[in-house]
C-alpha cells in the first residue's frame, strides 16, 4: 500500500499537500482524543466508568450554554 502511495505521489506531486494535511489532521485529532476526553481505554480496572459520574460532571462532548455546576437533578425527565 505504501508503494502505491509513493508511486502516486511521484506521478502527481500536487497530492503531497493533501496527504500532509490529512495526516496532520488525523494526528491532531488522535492527540486531542488522548489528552482531552474522559474516555476510558482500560476495561479491566474500570469497566463501567459512567456509574462514577456525579450530576455536576460534564459527560457530553459539546453542550451549548450548559452550566453543569448548577444542575440539580442527576437525570432528565422523560
Amino acid at each position: 500500500m505504501l508503494v502505491t502511495i509513493r508511486k502516486q505521489l511521484r506521478n502527481h506531486p500536487a497530492l503531497i499537500p493533501l496527504f500532509f494535511f490529512i495526516g496532520g489532521g488525523a494526528a491532531m485529532s488522535m492527540l486531542y482524543l488522548e489528552f482531552k476526553c474522559n474516555w476510558i481505554w482500560d476495561r479491566k480496572n474500570n469497566p463501567e466508568p459512567w456509574n462514577k459520574l456525579g450530576p455536576t460532571d460534564q459527560y457530553k462532548f459539546f453542550a451549548v450554554n450548559m452550566d453543569y455546576s448548577k444542575l440539580k437533578k442527576d437525570r432528565p425527565d422523560f
